[in-house]
């Protein structure tokens, strides 16, 4: 696996594999890599010839109230991971390469509708953050297909509504949450728990899941979400939200719809975890 700090030499490699006819997917990611990612190259080997990883962690999607400095970096131990999963390239920026004008002046990429709510408002300008980093990224890259996973599933949409609402002729393809034994959603945050934490965290899937069951025979989603609420909060974390949504719109579920996904997150000890299931009630 080559390392690239520099765009020039990343798209060099690149054009030279496309004059040879190949296909490039790209994934990319913050670092502090777990199974999760990894599935994510593993999907990427499905669809394309060589496969280019970034790893940066992005300034533009964290808050003023979000400490990007403690966010965990493991290097060393994430390109180990990379190479054994088959990566042909690894991108790792800095900020100055990326933004070099600095954030307040760099032009970026709101997408409307589905950046609303949910994470976009527990958050704001979060999904600016993603869209600008990840239109920036596709630029440089310009992969053929790139692999995002489902954990972040309004992530997908907006990422997914960015490419077609801008005609990039970009595949995006969504992978499926990558989940320890006892339910918990794979994520980097999942290090800032504590033990004691990570008996209680899987109980957000665990109501969920229960949620999900109820929506097979009712729709009164005001009282069940609230019932779900108190399954979350009873465990032990405090609910930021959790909401019955349409599943590519996301706007709130309606009794019609037989295509949903339950978007939900809570504050668990220093961690905020979030989590989603689809249905389909066809």
């Amino acid at each position: 696996m080559n390392v690239y700090s520099d765009i020039q030499s990343l798209r060099a490699q690149i054009s030279a594999w496309r004059q040879q006819g190949l296909k490039i997917a790209f994934v990319p990611t913050m670092g502090n890599l777990h199974s999760g990612h990894i599935s994510l190259v593993e999907e990427a080997h499905k669809h394309a010839d060589k496969i280019v990883a970034s790893i940066f962690v992005n300034p533009m999607q964290f808050g003023a109230n979000e400490d990007i400095d403690s966010y965990p970096r493991t290097m060393d131990a994430d390109q180990q991971k990379l190479i054994a999963a088959g990566t042909d390239a690894l991108f790792t920026p800095t900020p100055d390469l990326i933004y070099p004008k600095g954030l307040d002046k760099q032009t970026y990429v709101d997408v409307p509708n589905v950046s609303d709510g949910y994470c976009g408002e527990s958050r704001p300008g979060h999904f600016r953050g993603v869209a600008t980093i990840v239109c920036k990224l596709f630029n440089i890259v310009q992969p053929d297909v790139a692999c995002f996973g489902l954990k972040d599933y309004q992530q997908v949409q907006v990422i997914q509504s960015m490419v077609e609402d801008l005609s990039m002729p970009i595949d995006i393809i969504p992978v499926e949450t990558m989940r320890e034994a006892s339910g918990l959603a794979m994520s980097s945050r999942n290090n800032y728990l504590t033990a004691e934490q990570l008996a209680i965290a899987p109980n957000l899937n665990k109501a969920m899941r229960w949620l999900a069951e109820q929506l097979k025979t009712a729709t009164d989603y005001v009282s069940l979400i609230e019932q779900a609420k108190e399954k979350i909060n009873a465990a032990g974390m405090k609910t930021d939200y959790i909401h019955v949504s349409h599943a590519r719109t996301l706007n709130p579920a309606q009794p019609q719809d037989k295509h949903l996904v339950i978007l939900a997150a809570a504050h668990c000890g220093k961690a905020r975890l979030i989590d989603n299931i689809q249905l389909n009630l066809d």
